[in-house]
């Protein structure tokens, strides 16, 4: 979506800030997806909750390929963000859960910087699509012969290809199991053996007293870690392309690899160092590190620039990501594990769809500097506010 919203706002004239809503409500629906799922995943297992997310929001890519209007295109991003809000829920307690203490930081970042070759496969995609179906060419769709404008054609295309994950879901139910943690729980919840807080209602538990401090302060972290990212990086694409940033027209996408190589090495980065020295120590200073780089990002001019800062900003900007799920997994217990995670991650990233519209709005007005640096200013918050969650590294996962 990042990469297709120049085209997008052409073809149904939308403003920066308009565009920027419209992404916003794919992650406000995911606040309630990930919640919804978190809870699907406490009950009914972790694969079967990823399975159902990854269907669900592979669909209404795909469906979306097909939106005649803003509102339909609407409508369709609210049930792929409920979808996409899910997959992060179910699968990043189901890898937490599966591996052993020692390694579980490394393992989490490992999965966590799918997320960077993905953007990367995004990346190359556009760049064949879009720029080669011109603006004003109209192209004839084969088969049916219906005709439509390249400049429309090239996003719809794109998101056809987001119908692929769906496949995934064959190899997930034939080849993965439940972790042992959760069969366990499970078994003492419809025994009625849990302790008498562990029987309630997961989402109700994680507002009890014994849980409402991490509950509060996750959400928070989480919400202040997502505006600054989002907020960067949803405007990455049009910054490098449009001519109030770098100005290297949509060919330029291709130039968001080398950021993206970044992602991928710091996710994995990340997952190394914490498992040795600590998860909240790295997460601070990549936090930091990247409040400072994306000012500096936020001013560059030239190709030589970007190339120089990107891999940079993609390690420490997209890094800190690997954090969330070894810390969260840490501090809440099997019980209501899925549903704490799905809902301080997910809320977060709700909260965080103000981050599109506010960054854009700032642009319109005063350019990309200003509102790239914007950015900072909440990645500085997020440092402080790990910085008063318990150091749990190497935690072994308990029922209670």
């Amino acid at each position: 979506f990042a990469f297709a919203v120049g085209s997008i706002g052409k073809v149904f004239n939308l403003s920066e800030a308009w565009v920027g809503a419209l992404f916003s409500v794919t992650l406000f629906s995911s606040a309630f997806g990930g919640a919804a799922f978190g809870i699907i995943s406490d009950y009914i297992g972790r694969v079967r909750a990823l399975t159902y997310s990854i269907l669900l929001y592979s669909l209404f890519t795909g469906i979306s390929a097909f939106a005649p209007s803003v509102t339909f295109l609407l409508v369709c991003r609210i049930f792929l963000g409920f979808g996409m809000g899910g997959e992060w829920a179910s699968g990043e307690v189901l890898v937490a859960e599966k591996w052993p203490k020692e390694h579980r930081g490394k393992v989490i970042g490992m999965v966590q910087s799918g997320w960077g070759l993905g953007y990367i496969l995004a990346a190359i995609l556009a760049t064949l699509i879009i720029p080669n179906l011109q603006e004003g060419v109209t192209y004839t769709i084969p088969l049916i012969g219906y005709q439509i404008d390249g400049l429309d054609l090239g996003w719809r295309i794109l998101f056809l290809v987001g119908v692929l994950p769906a496949f995934l879901v064959f190899y997930i139910r034939r080849h993965l199991d439940e972790p042992e943690v959760w069969k366990e729980t499970k078994v003492k919840r419809d025994e009625g053996t849990l302790s008498e807080k562990g029987q309630g209602f997961t989402l109700k538990q994680i507002f009890a007293p014994d849980l409402l401090r991490y509950t509060i302060t996750a959400t928070l972290l989480t919400s202040l870690c997502m505006i600054a990212y989002w907020g960067l990086y949803f405007w990455l694409p049009q910054f490098l392309a449009s001519d109030k940033g770098v100005g290297l027209d949509t060919k330029g996408f291709i130039w968001i690899i080398p950021i993206n190589i970044g992602a991928f090495i710091g996710c994995n980065t990340f997952g190394f160092i914490s498992d040795r020295i600590g998860r909240r120590p790295v997460f601070v200073a990549y936090l930091l590190i990247m409040a400072v780089l994306v000012w500096f990002f936020g001013h560059a001019t030239t190709l030589k620039e970007v190339l120089i800062l990107g891999p940079f900003i993609g390690f420490f900007g997209t890094g800190f990501y690997s954090g969330f799920g070894a810390i969260f997994s840490e501090i809440f217990p099997t019980r209501a594990r899925g549903t704490a995670q799905g809902f301080c991650y997910n809320v977060g990233r709700g909260v965080s769809a103000i981050a599109p519209p506010m960054i854009g709005y700032i642009v319109s007005i005063h350019g990309f500097a200003i509102g790239l640096a914007t950015v900072s200013i909440f990645a500085i918050a997020a440092a402080i506010v790990v910085m008063t969650l318990p150091e749990n590294k190497g935690k072994v996962l308990d029922i209670e």
